[in-house]
């Protein structure tokens, strides 16, 4: 009897605690991740603020716009992607009216570093290859320089390719270089390129005491710290020192949680490091981690490297489960021929096998909602993408038709030619132009869902099924569900963008709902579930 508690003793508690790192620093990410909305909270709050001053515009010279815009830009830089895009665009265009070259060409800087954050590499290196660094100043030439260098280095670390990833360290290089000579030697920045291309070139020793010396010597704030500490770990990895790259990470981890920080790549690492190592249970919490914040900042990248990551990690967690399963499966065979204590053994695994299926529905149902969010994410930024290049076209066919106009008109009124100015003003027809604009919008949704005209119409009988005639590619009663699908659902926001009163729009949709074989409160589910490409 002795020997049999002894033996079950030993058995539970390798179970229980064998892939447990005893490590404080691990412990510690474990504590602040608990406190991780309280951070974000922080960081929403100065954006708040921020944006409170930015209220009343008229009473702010563009200068002082350009400045807050800029320093919202700054906050969301690392936060989320869509808000610092739409800052940028602010940015854009007071640059322009400004007409200042040198912020003009920043402002293509700022755009550079979040499109090469959210993952979208070639229209990345599309907008910092337009930059022209003539109109830079020394300052804004070397962030461009870094921004490059390091922006090669990423593009080599993500292609994973031998041949590719040399080209891009070399590339990379060259530009670390060129930013290198504008800065002190002594700096922060000059001293972290130097030792980020000594670690790409495979001098590990260099780097390994630059970082040092950076971390002894430099008072760093929560992001420089995080970088730092990121980057060196690297060193560790290569050198097979798990245990000095897990800590690492791990306070790079906390200091990106601090401030706020979604686009990071630390606790990715460390989610693969500690699987790597058998601390399932932390690698499976810190990859969900990661997998939110790349979902929250928007980084396409980063959601691929998650998503080859993590069904390996939630797999093995399962195995696990399922070994801790069996292992209780023997116990029980061997309580079995015991007397009182088989009754005390079996109620003890009763529970905790319910307990153990509960864990695993649980987990089952977390994958089966991540893979419906993946699509969704993914569909999502798909129509985001297509309108957003067709709201940039539209846009800027409008403005070349206003900037033809207006020297027209300008030329007849320098001319005083008012008979020329009105024959101008009533060839301008509304009714052609909104007509394009819906034209322009049909194409965009038909290409984004080529299947919506006949899987609309599978939800009405022959007789009542709704097709576009003529040269029409959607017709009103098949836009204004085109509007439902992408998410507009508001009958105002309808009623505004096809120019119709909010009781038309309440009309139209009433009557076709009639017309559908479908319930009404399930029409619009239907339509929802409209797949696209």
């Amino acid at each position: 009897m002795k020997y049999l508690f002894t033996f079950l003793l030993v058995v539970s508690c390798n179970l229980s605690f064998a892939s447990t790192l005893p490590d404080s620093t691990l412990q510690k990410l474990d504590q602040i991740l608990e406190q991780r909305q309280l951070f974000d909270a922080q960081k929403n709050k100065e954006i708040g603020a921020l944006k409170q001053s930015i209220i009343n515009t008229d009473k702010l010279d563009v200068y002082q716009q350009f400045k807050i815009y800029s320093s919202l830009y700054d906050q969301y830089r690392t936060y989320s992607y869509d808000s610092a895009f739409i800052y940028i665009n602010k940015l854009q265009k007071l640059a322009a009216k400004i007409n200042d070259p040198s912020l003009i060409e920043s402002v293509k800087i700022k755009q550079g570093f979040i499109l090469l954050s959210s993952g979208m590499f070639k229209e990345g290196f599309d907008t910092l290859n337009a930059v022209k660094t003539k109109h830079l100043p020394a300052t804004l030439k070397q962030e461009y320089y870094s921004l490059m260098g390091t922006s090669y280095y990423n593009l080599g670390d993500y292609n994973k390719d031998t041949y590719y990833t040399n080209k891009y360290n070399q590339l990379g290089s060259r530009f670390i270089d060129s930013a290198s000579a504008l800065l002190s030697p002594n700096s922060y920045d000059y001293l972290s390129m130097q030792a980020l291309k000594d670690l790409k070139e495979n001098k590990l020793d260099t780097a390994l005491s630059i970082f040092q010396r950076i971390l002894a010597n430099f008072r760093l704030n929560n992001h420089q710290y995080a970088i730092t500490t990121s980057t060196m770990s690297d060193i560790y990895i290569r050198r097979s020192d798990y245990n000095n790259a897990i800590e690492l990470l791990a306070q790079a981890a906390i200091a990106d949680i601090k401030s706020s920080t979604k686009e990071t790549t630390a606790i990715l690492i460390l989610a693969n490091l500690l699987y790597q190592q058998g601390d399932v249970k932390r690698a499976y919490d810190y990859i969900r981690q990661a997998s939110e914040d790349a979902a929250f900042y928007g980084a396409r990248q980063r959601k691929i490297q998650v998503s080859s990551v993590m069904p390996i990690i939630a797999g093995e967690k399962l195995n696990s489960i399922e070994a801790q399963k069996r292992a209780l499966i023997m116990y029980s065979s061997i309580i079995t021929l015991l007397t009182l204590v088989i009754i005390g053994f079996i109620f003890i695994i009763i529970r905790q096998v319910k307990k153990l299926k509960e864990a695993e529905k649980v987990i089952t149902a977390s994958n089966a909602s991540l893979q419906e969010m993946n699509h969704t994410l993914l569909e999502a930024e798909k129509i985001k993408e297509e309108y957003i290049g067709y709201s940039f076209h539209i846009n800027s066919n409008y403005i070349d038709k206003i900037g033809r106009f207006k020297k027209v008109i300008g030329q007849n009124v320098e001319s005083r030619k008012l008979d020329e100015i009105k024959l101008h003003v009533n060839r301008i027809d509304l009714k052609k132009e909104r007509e394009e604009l819906y034209h322009g919008f049909d194409k965009v949704f038909l290409r984004l869902f080529p299947h919506f005209v006949p899987d609309f119409n599978a939800l009405f009988k022959e007789e009542d099924q709704i097709r576009p005639t003529g040269l029409e590619l959607l017709n009103t009663e098949l836009r204004i569900f085109a509007l439902i699908r992408l998410g507009i659902t508001d009958n105002e926001k309808i009623a505004q963008i096809l120019d119709f009163s909010v009781n038309t729009i309440y009309s139209y949709k009433t009557r076709i709902k009639n017309k559908s074989w479908v319930s009404n409160d399930e029409f619009e589910d239907k339509i929802m579930a409209i797949k696209a490409i």
